[in-house]
């Protein structure tokens, strides 16, 4: 038996921690007590009760002793994860000791034989139902299921009872993408598309930015790090002179402050990586041509009921020195975001280089909240602390809603209801009465008035907004006073699901559709079974299924009433049928991952499981995804559909992460051959200044001097700028960027860029 000794940091008293070795390496076992006692002296300002270590302790050895034979993918120990995750919950989070204890034991009824029930026996109720909330669900994976959406279902559905759960949740995942470097590539694009798609969204809308931006990073290490290594380098190289700039421009701002007898920190916060990659790539410029890299910002040490004019006097100081721009003031002071985000930003004009800075003024409660979120409101208690609180309350409300409201769907449809509804930025609009109501971003008069009341919404026939009349359709600006307008000649009808944005106004106008639905349904299925009679094809959920993504529909129900509406001619199921037949006939079906990679196996002589495009044509029935169009040299990913076999996407392709967080049990490891000479179709945009014969010299560089043939060519020049875009036939990435590089050198081209399409 291996002895492991620590001390009680809170009573002084010398704790024994008797457990079966986890190897024989007496460095292991070192290396175990420096992360456990680095936990106890982080916990130890949040310890209340006398036993507090007692029970951290005895969560530990549980844990200890229930993964002593496993090893994480890195080789490590398995109990590294469960002590740094309750590391991460304390000291980025800020969370205390049952928060502890559950991260110790997250992962004990998942994966060992210890049971929820030992759980609640040794640690009471409140410490199983979190430990129920962070574990997986076992799944009977059936068409179209998610085994990803499903579990986090199952997680939300804690939100509202216990917000640790998704808190300790968050903390697993981020040490999870710290450590994802041992995970094989495929597993990496699967992890990485749920952090980005699910949990980093998570952890801004509660307030825990650094994480979120921590997580979005890495996120884009893994994804694409060529662009990530890039940035970082440019960050680096930039490091002295970005240095200089900052204490030349903050001199004259802390003089003043100190003039005026201000306690204060001055700090400079640099963009994430992953904010600098999006802004290049949405604004289609250069590492260099990103000029807001960094904010300034100054956290003042002030009583909480002077907090609001300290910030304003602050202000003020910035614009004696700078001039602001006007368009860019944001007071999160006087109106909190829900999720009790603080604090006073200004855009000003530096003085001498002509650059725009942001500089963001708040106190240090507010800082906190920022860093640390949901959890330091706990500490605020009075004052602002309880509005911010009630905005808070109100978002899980709408979570709460949003689960209620969905409880029939299945939970692919609830995963993308709850992203699009509750990730959103958020609209804050008034009632005539003056009644503050916020709502998602792009929230329109029809989703205030389902709001409102269901009623309202159900007869709504417009608004007035600050006394002018507008449509249903209208979108909500912050500020807005909206009176709702009805008529009872007024009825819910289908047109009216693409003018709304919330889950609530969504599912109060499908319960209205619903009688009018039932009838089609009804009418679809009769067809799809008579058809199906007719061409003696098997009518059960798996072959409906495969139909309903044949046709690009939602689900079967979806599939009914678009047949039992005649939007789908019950004669088009004959085609589907067809595919299908040729398909068993020539080419290996892959009706799921585990499947294909079985079937796959067999036909290749090494008994990989990777689908090699250029070799497995013949074989296996694949496709390119029109939303990305990879070619050879692209980094790739499979995806097995239902119907149509598998599905090539780049691995940056705007649909990926959406995919990949929902269906990671359909990912399937894919490389390009490297004998085939096939030719591929990519779109390259080009942008620049206008002149005499570029168009010309553009298709001279093309099909004369690169020999390369043109497909499809479109240019519009006006005010002297033009924008074209050319459609070309390639072997491969390399020869691409060739082509790109060659364009980039004629004279009055500024940007060349390959199409997304």
């Amino acid at each position: 038996m291996a002895t492991l000794t620590t001390a009680d940091t809170n009573k002084n008293k010398n704790t024994s921690l008797s457990a079966a070795p986890l190897a024989s390496d007496p460095q292991e076992v070192r290396e175990i007590l420096i992360r456990y006692r680095k936990l106890l002296t982080a916990v130890a300002p949040r310890l209340k009760e006398k036993d507090d270590v007692k029970l951290i302790k005895k969560a530990f050895l549980i844990a200890h002793e229930a993964h002593k034979d496993v090893r994480r993918k890195s080789g490590e120990p398995y109990i590294y994860h469960p002590l740094e995750v309750a590391i991460i919950c304390v000291e980025e989070i800020g969370l205390g000791v049952t928060s502890v204890v559950c991260a110790l034991l997250h992962d004990v009824v998942e994966d060992t034989e210890t049971k929820l029930e030992d759980i609640e026996g040794q640690f009471g109720s409140k410490v199983a139902r979190i430990i129920d909330g962070l574990t997986k669900i076992k799944v009977v994976m059936t068409k179209g299921s998610s085994e990803q959406a499903e579990n986090f279902k199952k997680l939300l559905l804690t939100l509202s009872d216990d917000m640790r759960v998704v808190l300790v949740k968050i903390a697993d995942r981020l040490h999870n993408m710290r450590t994802l470097e041992s995970m094989v590539k495929e597993k990496q694009l699967k992890i990485l598309s749920e952090t980005q798609y699910i949990y980093a969204p998570l952890a801004h809308r509660l307030g825990l930015y650094s994480i979120k931006s921590e997580l979005e990073d890495l996120c884009l290490k893994y994804a694409d790090p060529k662009s990530y290594n890039d940035i970082n380098d440019n960050i680096a190289k930039t490091q002295a002179s970005r240095d200089k700039f900052i204490g030349h421009f903050v001199q004259p701002i802390k003089d003043n402050l100190d003039k005026q007898g201000f306690k204060y920190t001055i700090k400079s916060r640099l963009k994430s990586i992953y904010s600098i990659h999006s802004k290049m790539k949405k604004q289609r410029i250069p590492f260099d041509e990103v000029f807001d890299l960094f904010a300034i910002r100054i956290i003042l040490d002030v009583p909480l009921e002077e907090e609001k004019p300290a910030c304003w006097r602050v202000y003020s100081v910035i614009t004696d020195f700078y001039t602001p721009s006007p368009e860019r003031l944001r007071d999160w002071i006087s109106l909190p975001k829900s999720n009790g985000y603080e604090s006073l930003h200004t855009t000003v004009m530096s003085q001498g280089s002509g650059q725009w800075v942001e500089v963001q003024i708040r106190t240090a409660r507010m800082d906190e909240i920022a860093e640390k979120g949901l959890a330091a409101h706990w500490k605020y208690k009075t004052g602002k602390a309880a509005t911010i609180e009630q905005g808070i309350e109100n978002w899980i409300a709408r979570v709460r809603e949003t689960l209620e409201n969905n409880s029939d769907s299945n939970a692919l449809e609830f995963m993308d209801e709850f992203k699009s509804n509750l990730f959103n930025e958020e609209v804050y609009v008034f009632t005539p009465k003056g009644q503050l109501r916020v709502l998602p971003a792009n929230a329109t008069v029809l989703d205030f008035a389902f709001d409102i009341h269901t009623e309202v919404g159900a007869k709504c026939l417009g608004a007035k907004i600050n006394k002018t009349l507008v449509p249903l359709n209208h979108v909500l600006k912050n500020g807005d006073q909206v009176e709702i307008l009805t008529s009872t000649k007024i009825k819910a009808n289908e047109g009216w699901l693409q003018y709304i944005t919330t889950s609530k106004a969504r599912n109060k106008i499908k319960t209205y559709l619903k009688e009018d639905e039932k009838q089609h349904i009804d009418d679809g299925k009769e067809i799809i079974q008579r058809k199906f009679k007719q061409l003696k094809i098997e009518f059960t959920s798996e072959t409906v299924s495969q139909v309903a993504e044949f046709f690009n529909c939602k689900n079967e129900v979806d599939l009914y009433i678009k047949v039992g509406k005649g939007q789908i001619d019950h004669t088009e199921i004959k085609r589907f049928y067809d595919i299908q037949h040729e398909t068993q006939q020539h080419k290996v079906r892959a009706d799921n991952a585990k499947q294909f990679k079985e079937q796959i196996k067999q036909i290749n002589e090494n008994h990989s499981d990777e689908l090699v495009i250029g070799e497995d044509n013949d074989k296996v029935e694949f496709s390119f995804a029109p939303c990305c169009n990879p070619i050879p040299g692209d980094d790739v990913f499979g995806f097995t559909t239902l119907s149509r076999g598998i599905k090539i996407h780049r691995t940056d392709c705007p649909n990926a992460h959406s995919m990949m967080a929902s269906g990671g049990q359909r990912i399937i490891k894919v490389r390009w051959a490297s004998t085939k000479n096939q030719i591929y179709e990519i779109g390259i945009k080009i942008i620049g200044t206008d002149r005499v014969g570029l168009v010309n010299d553009i298709t001279r560089l093309i099909s004369t001097l690169l020999q390369v043939n043109i497909n499809a060519l479109s240019f519009e020049g006006r005010n002297g700028v033009f924008d074209g875009s050319i459609m070309l036939g390639v072997r491969d990435t390399r020869q691409a960027d060739e082509i790109m590089n060659k364009l980039g050198e004629i004279e009055g081209v500024v940007k060349v860029l390959r199409m997304d399409y």
